[in-house]
């Protein structure tokens, strides 16, 4: 390892660099405490990684930009991070900076052959940037010139050919802001990162429980009876829910992990914080291990439902909670006429698994009294990812595992404060209650018609319907499905804006003109402001609302904040006389706060709340009253069709997957040390037995081809890896393999993309000339 600040990589990726190894069976332990180290002092030196790290995730510090798993309010450790938590601060406190210098150096056409690791290692974006029709380089501009363009755009089109982008990263009075911005302008065209990730779990969860959030807090963790973790990879994705997941193990509790891939953190945590995490054995978590198919999650959920009630059936009021049941929901008759029968063979086909271990998983539910179903994006990302979640839902009605101490239902949420911006109104389809408050709250008329999710935005690009797209945060043009396609729309709108904390791949996709605005981060002091130092606030995914304040030095004093980006957006496009006083919340976060008071229901007395040493609580009718606010006032059992993913003869189902050196579309390093993968990213992971039935073997270079109702997409170059994922399934790295994934693949009712629900094939990738795979084909052509 290698300790010290490092300059800016030169040289970009060389998958000829890949490297396999065995998978690791263990997760955390003293190696992530130094590869966080590592990353953290080479982006920003020793001095600097210690002033942020001490104050991550702490009373008074600020919120890890990376996931939302929660802090616990009695417990909090002096290291309260992980290593991706430490790898995403270190990207963000990074002293290399990105200015005049680099753009006039590097061309679009240049920047359009880097990898995205390369492009974000590059360092912090340090002033506002343009660039106009026909120019080839980025150029700098003021501010005021960069938000006279920005007012020109918007005002020479109409409302609904303007599109707002959010990702999960920007805070809730940013987020209040900006969605005031568009909403006074007359538009909900509101996409978000929740429309590519969560929105199937929304879709589903509120229609049958009233709330489109988890009904669960940490210490409902803590206390769980039986836990289940579906098509989730907490290790790398929210390695410190591996620190919860130990203490409900502590105190007697049971985890089942449900998942395609035997990810490393599903089985044993080794706490670096503990004697036993550093010199021990570690915790082993998953008690019970379902290699389920990729899709086949409904069909599990199904049949546990089925025995369930056949339990039931044979001893009374053992297993259904008939006193809740009949108080408290509707539809169980339904639900119980169609769960009777069970097609054990069609069962096995669907998940993969034998009716044995769905008997065993069963069993441990019936003999549990408290039971939490927690479930991310290999749940979310299919066709029938809204019924799937529906069926979890019915199971824990059937138990009455919701309002008491270690039930529920939990929805990890990936991005910090993706769930917030939801709640602040980030929303393309807003309830009329939220319009008619903002409306009262500040003499606007907000439009009613629902605006463009992320895939409907992408599709009006590929009309040309589309003027001026602005992202707050992210990096679109990576996130969403249909890479070719999407690119090539972005590169049809008039004006683009991003507003960004380093160099991304949207920048280099851009409009016919284009501004890069460069934004202070979590980590950075945002103290331009008459009344001194700012904080903003943040909800977790167990919707707790805190403070979140940073403390470092901004790398650049041409840095503002994006609370302050909105307001002088809104101003250069509606001029001095508006109704919104954007000037005085721009100025005075407090200010934002009191609309917010008076706009969002759970936000009263806002001002003073955020300000406790714990923040606050929203309100949860399933988790705090037992009680659902659905349109019957009562939680809805629900009946489902029985489906799964059948990829023709000769095809796998490829589901996408980050790597351990990644957060979404950021990439840290090339090291995916759990999986063994390290040096490259272009690789499909296979069962060595679908390999041999498709006549491939380990390492063969491939090209990849999906379909999807008679269209073919294609992505080159990819390095088949005997690995031991479910038969008949196979992965690859997001966003490289997003290419594959048609538009119209996506999950019913959310709209979400079908990240987890490709068909794919191989086809050799011709050999070039003078390659090894020349040399070994002609070596075999003359053998």
């Amino acid at each position: 390892m290698k300790f010290g600040k490092q300059p800016a990589p030169v040289a970009d990726i060389n998958e000829d660099n890949l490297e396999v190894h065995k998978p690791k069976t263990e997760a955390a332990g003293v190696k992530a405490v130094m590869v966080a180290l590592e990353r953290a002092v080479a982006q920003a030196g020793v001095t600097r990684t210690a002033q942020s790290l001490l104050r991550l995730n702490q009373q008074g510090g600020f919120d890890c930009p990376g996931c939302a798993w929660p802090e616990s309010a009695t417990k909090r450790k002096a290291a309260e991070f992980c290593e991706n938590g430490a790898k995403a601060v270190a990207e963000e406190n990074t002293l290399r900076t990105v200015g005049a210098e680099f753009w006039a150096k590097h061309s679009i056409a240049d920047l359009s052959g880097k990898t995205e690791y390369w492009l974000g290692n590059q360092g912090r974006l340090s002033e506002p940037v343009v660039i106009r029709e026909g120019e080839s380089h980025y150029s700098p501009i003021s501010w005021a010139e960069a938000f006279g363009l920005i007012g020109e755009h918007v005002r020479a089109s109409t409302p609904d050919r303007c599109v707002f982008y959010t990702s999960g990263r920007t805070a809730n009075e940013t987020a209040f802001m900006y969605q005031l911005f568009a909403r006074a302008l007359g538009t909900n065209n509101l996409p978000d990162c929740s429309n590519m990730c969560h929105e199937s779990s929304g879709s589903a969860l509120n229609p049958t429980i009233g709330i489109g959030k988890g009904t669960v807090s940490l210490e409902d963790i803590h206390d769980s009876e039986l836990i289940f973790v579906v098509g989730q990879n907490p290790g790398t994705n929210h390695p410190r829910m591996l620190s919860a997941l130990k203490e409900c193990k502590d105190k007697g509790g049971k985890v089942v992990a449900v998942n395609p891939l035997p990810e490393a953190g599903l089985f044993n945590f080794k706490d670096p914080q503990t004697v036993s995490g550093v010199v021990g054995g570690g915790t082993p978590l998953a008690d019970e291990y379902l290699q389920i198919k990729v899709g086949g999650d409904l069909a599990l959920f199904q049949a546990l439902g089925h025995l369930l009630l056949a339990e039931e059936e044979r001893n009374p009021g053992t297993v259904v909670d008939r006193s809740f049941v009949d108080a408290q929901t509707d539809g169980f008759d339904a639900y119980s006429d169609a769960r009777r029968e069970l097609d054990w063979e069609e069962t096995e086909k669907a998940t993969g698994l034998s009716r044995e271990q769905i008997e065993t998983v069963a069993g441990m539910l019936i003999r549990s009294k408290a039971t939490i179903f927690c479930w991310a994006l290999g749940v979310t990302q299919q066709p029938h990812s809204v019924d799937t979640i529906k069926e979890m839902v019915n199971v824990l009605l059937l138990q009455g595992n919701f309002g008491k101490p270690g039930a529920g239902a939990c929805p990890v949420r990936g991005h910090s404060n993706v769930q917030g911006d939801r709640t602040m109104g980030i929303w393309e389809k807003p309830k009329e209650w939220l319009l008619e408050a903002l409306d009262t709250e500040f003499a606007i008329t907000s439009p009613r018609h629902h605006g463009y999710d992320a895939v409907e935005a992408m599709e009006a690009f590929e009309r040309n319907e589309v003027d001026v797209f602005v992202s707050m945060g992210g990096n679109f043009s990576l996130a969403c499905s249909d890479t070719e396609t999407l690119e090539a729309g972005m590169q049809r709108i008039g004006l683009t804006v991003h507003i960004s904390t380093k160099p991304n791949r949207s920048h280099i996709v851009h409009g016919r003109t284009s501004l890069i605005l460069p934004t202070l981060g979590r980590t950075d002091k945002d103290d331009k402001h008459p009344k001194g130092a700012q904080f903003l606030s943040v909800e977790d995914s167990m919707s707790v609302v805190h403070s979140t304040q940073g403390r470092l030095a901004p790398v650049s004093e041409h840095l503002l904040a994006e609370p302050v980006i909105v307001a002088r957006m809104a101003e250069a496009t509606f001029g001095p006389d508006h109704s919104v006083d954007w000037k005085a919340m721009a100025e005075d976060y407090d200010v934002v706060r009191d609309h917010i008071s008076r706009v969002l229901p759970g936000f009263e007395d806002f001002n003073t709340r955020v300000r406790t040493k714990n923040g606050f609580v929203l309100p949860n009718p399933p988790r705090d009253t037992r009680s659902f606010k659905t349109d019957i006032g009562r939680g809805r059992f629900t009946v489902s069709p029985l489906e799964y993913l059948t990829p023709p003869d000769g095809h796998l189902v490829l589901q996408t997957i980050r790597s351990h050196d990644q957060y979404n579309t950021t990439f840290y390093g090339l090291d995916d040390r759990y999986r063994g993968i390290s040096g490259g990213r272009r690789v499909i992971l296979v069962h060595p037995e679908d390999l041999a039935e498709l006549g491939f073997k380990d390492r063969d270079l491939v090209d990849v081809v999906s379909t999807f109702r008679g269209h073919d997409r294609q992505a080159d170059k990819f390095r088949l890896v005997a690995y031991p994922t479910a038969k008949g399934c196979a992965a690859a790295y997001f966003p490289e393999a997003n290419a594959l994934v048609h538009k119209e693949n996506v999950a019913r009712e959310s709209n979400t993309p079908g990240f987890k629900a490709m068909f794919v094939r191989f086809v050799p990738h011709p050999a070039e000339p003078g390659s090894a795979e020349e040399s070994a084909s002609l070596a075999a052509a003359t053998a």
